[in-house]
């Protein structure tokens, strides 16, 4: 039985198959394209769309005279907040990963900051902060938008500066001299809004990973908040603790 949920026809067959081929075993062969086409009751083109999707994914191979059959996707360039011994912006890392990365910058303005970005900020509520919203994709596919808070009174060129290009952080140290000495992270699960779905390419309702991320100096006052709104199939977060006997 699919579910239905909103946006083009092609998205949700495509997002119920990845569902479904994640829990068949690789090299379990598809139903042939009529069947699919009957079950999910669309026509032989919009299935045939939301399964290129897969297959470029790597979730489906195509193979003459075989049908369509599951696979496991390679390692690839993934986004990975990391805070292995440094605290590195994500473009940076991608790029010494040998991603092409791209950012689009969706809002960069001045307003009051509200609870809880607030408190994780050390602010009183309506003092002025920066905020930046910007869309962030992988070898051109979209990847997470990641929504960025500063103090507005200790980062003012961070509201007019072009931040197409580079890490936030690379930034903040270029400009300011900003100590990113440690961060606090939190992860959690949330569902993709329809308008952030259309960023991502998925379905409205489709879970996301959500990476919570405040920056602090080595005094240990709250620099920036971050939270980034990730597409799963893509994205991972890597941890490394050191462990110490008691």
């Amino acid at each position: 039985m699919t579910t239905a949920v909103s946006g083009p026809k092609y998205l949700s067959v495509r997002e119920n198959l990845r569902r479904r081929v994640s829990a068949l075993p690789e090299h379990a062969v598809l139903p042939p394209e009529p069947v699919l086409c009957a079950e999910y009751g669309v026509s032989r083109i919009t299935l045939r769309r939301a399964v290129d999707g897969l297959v470029a994914d790597g979730h489906l191979v195509r193979q003459q005279g075989r049908g369509t059959y599951v696979t496991r996707p390679a390692i690839r360039h993934e986004y990975r907040e990391s805070f292995v011994h440094r605290i590195a912006g994500w473009s940076s890392v991608m790029t010494e990963q040998g991603a092409q990365v791209g950012t689009t910058v969706l809002t960069q303005r001045v307003v009051p900051v509200q609870q809880p970005v607030a408190a994780e900020l050390g602010l009183e509520p309506s003092t002025d902060a920066v905020e930046l919203v910007r869309l962030r994709s992988v070898d051109g596919a979209p990847n997470h938008v990641a929504h960025s808070f500063l103090p507005a009174g200790r980062y003012p060129r961070a509201a007019e500066a072009d931040l197409s290009e580079g890490s936030l952080y690379e930034f903040l140290r270029r400009e300011y001299a900003a100590d990113l000495a440690h961060a606090r992270i939190v992860v959690d699960v949330a569902t993709a809004a329809p308008e952030e779905a259309d960023l991502l390419q998925v379905v409205a309702g489709s879970p996301l990973l959500v990476v919570r991320t405040t920056v602090h100096d080595s005094a240990g006052h709250p620099l920036v908040h971050s939270f980034s709104r990730l597409r799963p199939d893509v994205s991972q977060v890597e941890f490394e603790v050191s462990v110490t006997g008691r």
